[in-house]
């Protein structure tokens, strides 16, 4: 995880390749988590272009 905004619930990924990807509220929102930390690894969902779901790497993504 690269950087995270607990106010507006939303921040940006380090991809595997190093590129960065912005995820929203919505993509925080459908996960279990309260808070995340910069560095934390992190699994996404990604459909089409975007983020839909981001959880900690020790956490199952959602059905």
């Amino acid at each position: 995880m690269r950087i995270f905004d607990p106010a507006t619930r939303s921040g940006s990924v380090f991809l595997d390749d190093g590129s960065e990807m912005p995820f929203g509220a919505e993509a925080f929102d459908a996960g279990p988590l309260r808070l995340l930390r910069s560095g934390q690894r992190v699994n996404i969902r990604v459909e089409g272009d975007a983020i839909t779901v981001i959880t900690l790497s020790t956490f199952p993504l959602p059905g």
